[in-house]
């Protein structure tokens, strides 16, 4: 129990710092630090930055594709893709962090942990290519996944950082006005 509690303090730590710093500007010591622990314990329980950030991706996708999938689980058409918006927003409201991650670091190439953010592309994009496919047989599944999650997650930042104001449900709409 201990030794979780721990794991959970580095990943915490990790990637509150990771979002704001970038993964380069983010050193182990600055990890440890800031999770009290000792340096040691980062690479005890992760073998490597690299490790730590692989299982901060693999563990955020798993929890962020859970929620799609359940969100929309029985839903059909637009009423799938509604959900699916909603519950993205939810997801970055309650875990900003992972979000911005997410943004920074989808695109980046020749990292050790691109298969670990592929999983972003087949899991949770594929949560919307899955309503993609059924609501518009004419559209390829894959692009507009892609500008559907993507126009969410934007989106999502935009009214975290720059709009706090705003409600979910103003976001919301101006993303499905977009689709619809």
């Amino acid at each position: 129990m201990r030794a979780t509690a721990t794991r959970d303090h580095i990943v915490e730590a990790a990637l509150a710092l990771v979002a704001d710093r970038g993964f380069t500007a983010t050193s182990v010591d600055d990890i440890a630090s800031a999770a009290g622990v000792a340096k040691g314990s980062v690479f005890y329980n992760f073998g490597s930055k690299s490790g730590l950030f692989e299982a901060i991706i693999t563990e955020g996708v798993a929890r962020l594709t859970a929620a799609l999938r359940a969100a929309s689980d029985d839903l059909h058409g637009r009423d799938a893709l509604e959900a699916l918006v909603t519950e993205l927003l939810t997801q970055i409201r309650a875990h900003p962090d992972f979000a911005k991650l997410m943004v920074a670091e989808t695109f980046r190439t020749g990292r050790s942990w691109q298969d670990s953010i592929r999983l972003v592309r087949e899991e949770s994009m594929g949560a919307f290519a899955a309503v993609v496919v059924e609501t518009w047989p004419d559209r390829d599944p894959s692009l507009t996944a892609a500008a559907l999650f993507g126009a969410t997650l934007l989106a999502g930042l935009e009214w975290l950082v720059f709009q706090p104001t705003r409600t979910l449900d103003d976001v919301r709409a101006a993303v499905l006005a977009t689709v619809h």
